[in-house]
């Protein structure tokens, strides 16, 4: 067998994360939330920390769907924090999709806010990680 077809290149969650993504306050409403995404391919709002040495919150559309829809609330009086995971498992933009795969298999995430210097730079999922890290390394 040759060497270089058995090399696995390294492919880091910051090559494949999206960077673009929706920062809100946990006191925003839910009805707010969704008139405030700007980002509408990712599925999930970053909530802020209230201080430094408070913790990011995440809220995936699904929680909404769960929480909000399914049990027939007001998107206008129920708060984000109110149906927010916080805290959250975040990944480092370094870390090796493989390795991110199976933390997120271990957890049952399907994505997670990307954390460098204590401050939110992005968002990786399942999806990202197949299709611009696996399925980019199979071409």
């Amino acid at each position: 067998m040759n060497d270089e077809a058995t090399k696995k290149v390294k492919v880091s969650v910051r090559q494949v994360m999206k960077t673009h993504f929706d920062l809100i306050d946990g006191l925003t409403t839910v009805a707010e939330a969704l008139k405030l995404m700007r980002h509408e391919e990712n599925k999930s709002l970053v909530i802020d920390k209230r201080h430094e040495n408070d913790e990011y919150g995440f809220l995936l559309l699904s929680d909404i769907a769960r929480n909000v829809l399914a049990k027939d609330r007001s998107p206008e009086r129920v708060s984000v924090y109110e149906i927010m995971a916080k805290p959250v498992v975040t990944v480092e933009p370094e870390m090796d999709i493989r390795y991110c795969a199976r933390l997120f298999a271990r957890f049952e995430l399907s994505r997670a806010p990307v954390v460098e210097n204590g401050k939110v730079i992005g968002i990786v999922s399942f999806t990202d990680m197949v299709l611009k890290g696996l399925y980019a390394d199979v071409n």
